[in-house]
């Protein structure tokens, strides 16, 4: 495993844990961290180990945004660089995807970057009194992490413009309503439950997880008759696996299956 200082990156079984881990500054993001969460990203796509990943923040904030600070002046003529060698985007904006699911657990305040790796995750956790906004248009800049493209897919045109163009905040109570988020809980739990999801999506066959999540991945982005020709080829792929083996025997002995991956 490589070596992180913004972030912390630990292996749980076959979930990768990755915390922003800058709570000095609310966690905000600064070139070094982003990084190193597109490293981690890329460690969680290339290790065959690794089914889930889960992602969280140390302190009591998921982050407060970019550090413009930091990160303003090298916003060069192209935009900006994050990924570096063997990175992935996380927020997934630069034409390649992670193949696996990601969990993502909030707290405090959640701003601008903060929404967009909610909304490029795939299940999302947040403690009650988290507060959010998507607050770049009043810093003069545009979310260009995937909040233009995926909040109004997510959530409704209506209710992304609504806290888009205005940069006002907003609660979990309100999250939970458009569906930015699937869960709230109770402050403090929200590490807890949302690692806990992680952990149950790596029980699966991991195989069968990654053709389900890309094939609803393709249906968004390529429409469903895409995703429809994929169906029957990838069911015949996956019943041939030895992962589909274990699965009908673990259904007919009554017993857990552990999944192999194959």
């Amino acid at each position: 495993m490589s070596t992180f200082q913004r972030i912390s990156v630990d292996r749980d079984g076959h979930v990768l844990r990755i915390g922003f881990n800058r709570p000095e500054k609310r966690n905000a993001a600064d070139l070094q961290l982003l990084t190193e969460l597109s490293r981690a990203y890329g460690e969680l796509e290339r290790d065959p180990e690794l089914r889930a990943g889960f992602v969280f923040a140390h302190g009591d904030h998921f982050t407060g945004g970019l550090d413009l600070a930091d990160v303003g002046p090298r916003i060069g003529e192209n935009g900006l660089d994050i990924t570096g060698e063997g990175g992935i985007n996380p927020w997934q904006v630069s034409g390649e995807s992670l193949s696996k699911p990601v969990v993502i657990a909030v707290q405090g305040t959640c701003l601008t970057l903060g929404i967009e790796l909610i909304l490029a995750s795939d299940i999302a956790v947040a403690a009650e009194s988290t507060t959010f906004g998507q607050i770049e248009v009043a810093r003069g800049i545009l979310p260009f992490g995937g909040a233009t493209i995926r909040f109004p897919r997510a959530v409704g045109w209506g209710n992304a413009m609504r806290w888009i163009l205005t940069g006002d905040s907003f609660d979990a109570a309100e999250a939970h309503r458009i569906g930015l988020v699937q869960e709230v809980v109770p402050d403090g739990e929200q590490f807890a439950r949302g690692l806990a999801l992680a952990q149950r999506i790596a029980a699966q066959a991991p195989l069968a997880v990654q053709a389900a999540l890309a094939n609803a991945r393709a249906a968004v982005r390529e429409g469903d008759p895409a995703a429809e020709a994929a169906l029957q080829p990838e069911l015949v792929r996956l019943a041939a696996s030895e992962d589909a083996r274990i699965g009908m025997e673990a259904f007919i002995t009554r017993q857990p299956a552990t999944f192999v991956g194959r």
